[in-house]
């Protein structure tokens, strides 16, 4: 495995969930937007340009491309709550990371990482036991709960912080 392109190892589908699981992953959806601020706030614009591994997108992509991938995942939620078993769209991220508005200022996926998540957390914190298991079916990997999706969105979140902090490690950038 290709500990710069998985710094945390790669997702896995839990075997099982709990209710102390689900709160876990959703402290992680909470504390992420901080997280990724405090880790970016100070690095350049030549740091920021930088890529995390050869061939990957640079760290101002990954603070842009996370917003994107988590507005996803935020609709994923509300359709499977408002939907039976709804198909869900996928999206190409590569080409969405390469369109002008991922190589601009970082602020504002930034601020809009922080507004998605608070409406999130809110949506999450009023889930009732069965709304855990409802389900979207996405064309590629199938049926998933929102259970299992939420730790799919939490892993993420940590994967792509993960390329920020490892490269920051590797070149020093204290």
């Amino acid at each position: 495995m290709d500990k710069h392109r998985f710094p945390i190892g790669t997702f896995e589908w839990p075997k099982t969930i709990s209710a102390e699981k689900r709160k876990e992953w959703t402290i992680t959806l909470a504390a992420v937007p901080s997280l990724y601020r405090e880790e970016v706030e100070h690095l350049t614009r030549q740091q920021l340009d930088t890529p995390y591994r050869e061939g990957g997108w640079s760290i101002r992509q990954v603070v842009h491309h996370v917003p994107d991938s988590h507005l996803h995942g935020y609709i994923r939620f509300k359709q499977a709550l408002t939907e039976e078993e709804p198909e869900i769209k996928p999206y190409d991220q590569t080409a969405w990371a390469e369109l002008t508005d991922s190589s601009g200022e970082i602020e504002i996926s930034l601020k809009l990482l922080e507004g998605l998540h608070q409406r999130w957390v809110l949506l999450l914190d009023e889930l009732q036991e069965d709304d855990w298991l409802r389900t979207f079916r996405h064309p590629e990997s199938g049926r998933s709960t929102l259970e299992e999706a939420l730790s799919l969105y939490a892993w993420h979140s940590r994967h792509h912080l993960a390329h920020i902090t490892s490269l920051k490690e590797r070149m020093a950038w204290g």
